[in-house]
């Protein structure tokens, strides 16, 4: 399953786990790829200059692109899925959209994902979209300065995290820009959590196309490589392709093995 076509980057975030953060970049230029993106690489909203100089130069040295980076998540592990929304993080989340545009100015990447954060009970919804609205928009203003989008993603796996579908991130990317004035949102079209979810990734594709900024894969069900699952992963990059899409594929899936071994789907003279 391979398409000339696209570039490729690994998610180094939930591939290369089993190396340290520092050396995950060096891992997978050594598997062939010149891309990389991340989650949120710290645990803090706002890490130390030295953690954030360190990082740098970790993907910087190695000659490699940042495709794309997450804000920050809050506790991933822990089952949080962003703070965006959450009135009582707000002002954490602001803070920490200066430092990821601070990376990401220093390493050209110019895609940001802003997970949207899962509902906080006692608090009503009313209430966290419209802070969620209000941070999506800051977000925006902010990469708009380097030249950079801000992506929305609907997940699975996570019930208390109300975006979902396609269509749904799609309202709320219409709602801010139509009310903030900003053009540099777009849809995060991860395809895994897509159909595992009940979208249909290719009506997805072929309806919105245009407003996809960043897509991701793993197969399903597994969430696994390539190959792995049922997911006709070739047939949608080919309608990606056909639909004029051109930018990024992150891979992010699960390896079932070592990370390393998880790319044989994909030739080496593909990778770069």
């Amino acid at each position: 399953m391979v398409d000339p076509r696209f570039r490729y980057d690994v998610n180094c975030s939930i591939l290369f786990t089993e190396l340290d953060l520092l050396d995950r970049a060096g891992a997978a230029k050594a598997a062939g790829f010149r891309a990389v993106e991340f989650w949120w690489p710290f645990p803090a909203a706002v890490p130390s200059p030295s953690d954030v100089d360190a990082f740098v130069r970790s993907v910087r040295d190695e000659g490699v692109r940042l495709a794309g980076l997450n804000f920050f998540a809050g506790d991933m592990p822990g089952g949080e899925r962003g703070v965006l929304s959450d009135p009582a993080r707000s002002v954490e989340f602001r803070d920490n959209v200066d430092v990821a545009v601070e990376i990401a100015d220093k390493l050209g990447c110019k895609t940001f994902n802003a997970l949207y954060g899962n509902r906080v009970e006692g608090v009503p919804e009313s209430e966290q979209d419209e802070v969620a609205r209000e941070n999506l928009a800051l977000a925006a203003k902010a990469a708009s300065q380097i030249g950079a989008a801000v992506v929305v993603e609907p997940l699975s796996g996570a019930p208390a995290y109300p975006i979902k579908t396609a269509a749904e991130a799609l309202a709320v990317i219409q709602r801010v820009s139509g009310e903030a004035g900003v053009d540099n949102l777009a849809l995060l079209a991860d395809l895994y959590h897509l159909a595992v979810n009940g979208d249909d990734p290719a009506e997805v594709i072929s309806r919105h196309a245009e407003r996809i900024g960043h897509v991701q894969i793993a197969d399903a069900p597994g969430r696994n490589e390539p190959g792995t699952g049922d997911l006709d992963l070739q047939g949608l990059l080919d309608l990606l392709a056909d639909n004029g899409y051109s930018g990024y594929i992150g891979l992010e899936y699960k390896p079932s093995g070592a990370s390393a071994d998880s790319f044989e789907w994909l030739p080496r003279d593909l990778r770069a």
